[in-house]
């Protein structure tokens, strides 16, 4: 009967099927001495698993303990709470810390503890630092446009101007390299002492991007180039995408925008101008997020002239999609929402 039994039981190979045959064998009143017979484990092993079923009633194996942690629930909240205190602090910092605090542990562990919390490093996030008058400002413009619509809202030319540099304009960039490649011509981003920066002025709506204009060489932005952008660029823009619909113009408060000049001419031309627009506001603007794909798109080309940087912008801003404008423009509620829920502050976007 046993040999009935054990011979398919033979052909198990893993430790948790092994451990619940010898305990079926058991339960159907083999000896420890029969089960050992079978030769289907050690017979310590065998022995061991009888034992622990008999005084835990479970094949279950009981799971280790494992080292003990170093740190308390308490010490863990403790470390936490230094880290929230200064949101900069190295792990090898916090290590020090803490163990002023009596925890003597590595900067690996600091780490852990952190992860667990749900606090993971990444690189700080740049944001214009805004005084309280920019947070006022805000609360104020934000209040004013809060009930607007995304059909609301894309009735709006978005204005700004932006810098463009040679050799990495968005900052910096990742690679992947093996070990000894990290000089490898593919994996380093060129640099040059003073790079050519080209400044151009663009437009957008929800109906696509407008005009974009590049700047001569060495010419700053001043209320006469404004106009002339103005009268050149925004005008055919606003003509093509609302024809004669009403729209409102948006741009930011730069000297030359605000100069007596620039708002005669737009009160000559019935053009109606949203705001008063708050300070340090990138934030409120979805041009700047334009301006952040259009630099990832210039990067991708690899201009190594001012020349072919000029065409690669060119080329890049009319291949930007109407979906992609209009995707921007909706998420001008959002914004709205979420500074006035932040009581002024920064949002995401």
């Amino acid at each position: 009967m046993l040999e009935i039994i054990v011979l398919p039981l033979l052909t198990m190979v893993t430790c948790k099927e092994t451990r619940a045959a010898i305990i079926a064998l058991h339960k159907n009143g083999f000896t420890g001495k029969d089960i050992v017979a079978t030769k289907i484990a050690p017979k310590s092993t065998i022995y061991r698993f009888i034992k622990n079923f008999k005084e835990r009633g479970s094949i279950l194996v009981k799971k280790a303990s494992g080292r003990p942690r170093k740190s308390s629930k308490r010490q863990d909240r403790l470390l936490k709470r230094i880290q929230l205190r200064d949101r900069s602090a190295t792990s090898a910092e916090l290590a020090q810390e803490w163990q002023q605090a009596g925890v003597s542990a590595s900067a690996r562990t600091v780490r852990r503890r952190l992860l667990e919390d749900g606090l993971v490093s990444r690189r700080a996030a740049k944001k214009p630092l805004l005084s309280k008058k920019n947070i006022r400002d805000r609360l104020i413009f934000c209040r004013k446009y809060s009930e607007w619509t995304a059909e609301d809202w894309g009735k709006v030319i978005f204005s700004d101007e932006a810098p463009f540099r040679l050799f990495g304009a968005s900052g910096k960039r990742l690679v992947r390299r093996r070990k000894g490649e990290r000089y490898h011509q593919s994996c380093v981003m060129p640099t040059v002492k003073h790079p050519d920066t080209i400044h151009v002025w663009g437009c957008f709506s929800s109906k696509g991007v407008g005009s974009l204009t590049i700047l001569p060489k060495n010419t700053a932005m001043n209320k006469e180039w404004y106009q002339n952008t103005l009268q050149q660029q925004l005008l055919p823009t606003t003509q093509q995408q609302f024809g004669e619909e009403q729209c409102i113009f948006q741009h930011d408060g730069a000297p030359c925008h605000k100069a007596k000049v620039i708002t005669k001419w737009l009160g000559d031309q019935n053009v109606e101008i949203l705001g008063p627009w708050p300070g340090n506001s990138p934030d409120l603007n979805p041009i700047e997020n334009l301006w952040s794909i259009l630099k990832r798109r210039v990067d991708k080309q690899k201009p190594t002239n001012s020349d072919k940087l000029q065409e690669v912008i060119m080329k890049e801003w009319v291949a930007i999609s109407q979906d992609l404008a209009q995707k921007l423009i909706e998420s001008m509620p959002s914004r709205f929402a979420e500074v006035l829920k932040k009581k002024g502050q920064q949002c995401k976007y």
